[in-house]
């Protein structure tokens, strides 16, 4: 556990703040480096998503063209803004998995929670849909917001090496930090088993200098992680695994009913695909 306990107190690392104007110069920038592609994919290529993709590449007009330009070729080939909530496999397990909550935290950012230790019963390729699939919404939630915007809470409770084989975690590493980088504020570990050590030496490798500075490692029956728990999210509306006072779990119908809502306003539903219906 020590390990672990180290990695959290790094400290993050400053930027200096921008104002509205360099920004948007800044965004200008990427826009002249991108040439036609904002004209193929302009609701992916959307001045929120230009700044997003700035913000992970430290405000590098040509990192972050750079990195923009993968995306919109592995959007070309995935398609991930016409994935929806129909073909998401064996949907009420898999949600238990891996939801959004209703809530926000205090800072009014979306909410993204984990349990691996349930295990899936689909395919490491359906896995990665889902993933997908929530990253797409996560990210139409985010839009126009000037930082990142996603709580990322994981409970570890019960975990072991197998539930989470190395080959999905480092894909779905992949996914998050190319092509949907400046997403995630914080990622919460919550709860993490002594084996997790070895395991999260070996992911380390996989994960950006930034998106490492964004773990923080919290116990449940520890005072100082309930602090840091309390301070971000409302306890009330908080999982009782993550030391909040929430005992409710999903409601899978409720849920599905506000994905299918929320695939019809990013253009992912049926009859928005069938053009019967607007964003």
């Amino acid at each position: 556990m020590s390990y672990l306990l180290k990695t959290r107190r790094s400290e993050p690392t400053l930027q200096k703040p921008m104002s509205s104007e360099e920004q948007q110069q800044k965004i200008n920038e990427v826009r002249e480096l991108l040439g036609d592609l904002p004209s193929e994919m302009p609701r992916f290529l959307s001045d929120s998503t230009i700044r997003r993709f700035l913000r992970a590449r430290n405000w590098s007009p040509v990192q972050a063209a750079k990195t923009l330009k993968e995306a919109v070729k592995w959007r070309r080939q995935y398609k991930p803004d016409k994935i929806r909530w129909e073909d998401i496999a064996e949907k009420e397990n898999e949600v238990k998995r891996a939801y959004i909550p209703e809530y926000l935290d205090n800072n009014g950012r979306a909410v993204f929670v984990l349990i691996p230790s349930i295990k899936s019963l689909t395919s490491e390729k359906n896995c990665l849909k889902q993933l997908v699939y929530n990253l797409e919404t996560l990210a139409m939630s985010s839009e126009g917001a000037l930082e990142e915007n996603v709580v990322c809470v994981v409970d570890f409770r019960g975990w072991t090496l197998s539930n989470t084989p190395l080959v999905e975690t480092r894909e779905s590493l992949h996914v998050i930090q190319r092509y949907y980088p400046g997403l995630i504020a914080v990622a919460i570990l919550c709860n993490p088993p002594r084996i997790f050590e070895s395991f999260w030496k070996i992911v380390n490798y996989f994960i950006e200098p930034r998106m490492k500075e964004k773990v923080k490692f919290v116990y449940t029956n520890n005072s100082e992680s309930q602090k840091t728990m309390a301070d971000m999210i409302d306890l009330d509306k908080l999982e009782s695994a993550f030391g909040g006072r929430n005992t409710s779990g999903v409601d899978i119908v409720k849920y599905a009913e506000r994905m299918l809502r929320r695939d019809k306003i990013r253009g992912a539903s049926t009859h928005a695909n069938d053009n019967t219906s607007s964003s």
